[in-house]
């Protein structure tokens, strides 16, 4: 694909203008995510359902992404880019309404169903229209879209801890931050490039596996939310457990890796257009794997949280890396970015059990152990990252938003 914009029938300001707005759309993305997961105790209640019932809910946000995403691609060469995502992004802001209104755990599954479908769909969607305007600008912008997801997930956790903290009923909180974000969203889906497909392409099929590129691809992903998922779930409890530390420390330690996550994301672009998707991903990898080393060996909090800092810092740029990379990996950029996205999402919902069940099994620090592993497999695996850096490839200009899709961020 030719970087030209002119050629692909969008000037400069014009690309420019979708960068931009593909940023707002990311924004708001993350911040229904945000407001979600700080009501999740509101929700249980009202719902009325045990911790091992909530568990059980909890995982078909994921079922609902996986089912949901290979429609992501139809939609949108059915409608076009702008009008898809349009259509996507409103039925995932909305989709925030649902969970707060279960009355028990069945149709609390269901509403968590309908919720991880919209927000994989919009996911895709999304995704593949930042790698169409990264490709059009010719330097790296989806590290900082993915940051901007973070800051939008840090916006919408605020807003969640402050009516928490007021005793707010979710149902309304949500409502009302629903129809804010949709409204949101809605504009700025304006600016959005409108990639159509050509008059006489053929639609894509509903459902297809994903090219063997993005599943190698995609195992670079899984290593990275791997790690940032066990760290997000469980670096305060393992201050706690381990280190011995207070309660306001522990939470510290969750909340500055959530920060340095979403700092490094938007200064990443610069690093990965210095430096190569690959040199960034590999000199990432060594980082998390100090920081794993520092983590497991700590002997005060101090440390540990340093260490958590290091694996934030080596693993926050992998996952956009990866979607561009496999935007750019064949000739079906959206099934290519499904199936790389089904296997993060995989990854984000294994990581917090399977870190329990081996601290059970051993200990906290012997899990820990095995993220800094996997944070190693980064250093090893950053070659097939080379497509993200945004060589030409001969793709349709409509082809990043109407190729299919196979299964499932943030």
């Amino acid at each position: 694909m030719t970087t030209d914009c002119t050629e692909t029938g969008f000037g400069t300001r014009e690309v420019r203008r979708a960068r931009y707005a593909v940023a707002a759309v990311f924004t708001v993305h993350g911040a229904v995510t945000g407001s979600f997961a700080t009501r999740v105790p509101w929700i249980q209640d009202h719902a009325g359902v045990s911790a091992g019932q909530l568990g059980i809910a909890l995982a078909f946000p994921a079922i609902g992404a996986s089912l949901a995403m290979p429609l992501a691609g139809t939609v949108s060469h059915r409608f076009g880019a702008r009008t898809a995502l349009r259509g996507l992004l409103a039925m995932w802001t909305l989709a925030l309404i649902l969970p707060a209104l279960a009355p028990n755990l069945l149709t609390l599954c269901a509403a968590l169903f309908v919720y991880g479908a919209s927000a994989g769909m919009s996911d895709v969607a999304m995704n593949a229209l930042g790698v169409e305007v990264e490709n059009r600008l010719d330097k790296s912008i989806m590290s900082g879209l993915h940051g901007m997801w973070s800051v939008g997930a840090l916006i919408g956790s605020a807003g969640g801890t402050v009516a928490a903290h007021v005793g707010a009923d979710a149902r309304l909180h949500h409502t009302v931050v629903a129809l804010v974000l949709t409204l949101l969203g809605l504009i700025a889906c304006q600016r959005v490039l409108d990639l159509r497909s050509e008059p006489d392409e053929e639609p894509p099929p509903r459902f297809a596996l994903p090219p063997k590129s993005a599943l190698i691809i995609g195992a670079v992903g899984f290593c990275a939310v791997f790690a940032e998922g066990a760290s997000l779930d469980w670096s305060a409890v393992y201050l706690r457990d381990v280190l011995d530390s207070s309660a306001g420390l522990a939470a510290a330690s969750t909340t500055a890796f959530a920060l340095t996550m979403a700092i490094a994301r938007i200064a990443g672009d610069r690093i990965v257009d210095r430096f190569g998707a690959v040199r960034t991903v590999r000199a990432g990898g060594v980082l998390a794997t100090v920081g794993g080393v520092m983590v497991v060996t700590a002997p005060n909090a101090a440390l540990a949280m340093s260490g958590f800092a290091l694996m934030g810092l080596g693993i926050a740029v992998v996952v956009p890396l990866a979607f561009a990379a496999a935007g750019r990996s064949g000739p079906n950029p959206s099934q290519a970015i499904a199936g790389v996205a089904t296997i993060t999402y995989t990854s984000g919902l294994i990581a917090p059990s399977a870190i329990g069940s081996l601290a059970e099994a051993t200990s906290l620090v012997v899990s820990f152990g095995v993220v800094s592993v996997l944070a190693f497999g980064l250093v090893l695996g950053a070659g097939v990252l080379r497509a993200g850096d945004r060589k030409p490839v001969a793709v349709p200009a409509t082809a990043a938003a109407s190729r299919p899709a196979a299964g499932p961020r943030p």
